[in-house]
């Protein structure tokens, strides 16, 4: 059946709307981290083939936050923003996520229990290991948990998708976007 004119046929999606925010801030990031060798100051953003299918799960828990660990210029925050949005947990995703710089562990550390749904780290890989406790924590009950550059830099992810992996609680997979998304979901 054809839908006669003025009905709707499905609801708007941030897909549906403009892009240009983090399509911006996904260019903008990456001509930031082209030539320099130090790789602490890059914005090191998510590759929008990561981050798309990390929005379907915050759409289908209908998640009322995410939470982003990194150096980013907000871009893959304001793709999650977005997917926020659609759950109708965020009523404004018109403007630029705004970057704020304090330290990881110590927001891990003060984010209250079972109150973010996903976390996604893209920060300094080799202190993943360590967020492990705070990130079972602060994870709500099957919220999930997205690592990007889990094939790229394989190493420096190994330990924790091992330790991940070593206790029933946070089943794992690794897919083949971007440069490898390891997810996880926290299922006790």
């Amino acid at each position: 059946m054809l839908p006669t004119a003025g009905t709707p046929t499905r609801r708007a999606s941030a897909d549906d709307r403009p892009a240009r925010v983090p399509d911006d801030l996904h260019q903008e990031g990456r001509a930031h981290d082209g030539p320099p060798a130090d790789r602490l100051p890059r914005l090191r953003d998510m590759a929008p083939d990561a981050v798309r299918p990390i929005r379907t799960p915050i759409r289908a828990r209908r998640a009322t936050s995410a939470l982003e660990i990194g150096p980013s210029n907000g871009c893959s925050a304001s793709w999650f923003a977005g997917a926020l949005h659609d759950t109708g947990a965020l009523h404004d995703t018109g403007g630029r996520p705004t970057p704020v710089a304090v330290d990881a562990a110590e927001t891990l550390a003060g984010t209250p229990d079972a109150s973010v749904d996903p976390v996604a780290p893209d920060a300094e890989r080799p202190a993943y290991a360590g967020y492990r406790p705070h990130l079972r924590r602060v994870l709500k009950p099957y919220g999930g948990l997205a690592v990007d550059n889990a094939v790229g830099h394989r190493d420096q992810v190994a330990a924790f998708r091992e330790l991940l992996a070593a206790t029933a609680e946070f089943p794992v997979d690794l897919h083949a976007v971007g440069d490898g998304l390891l997810t996880g979901v926290r299922v006790r």
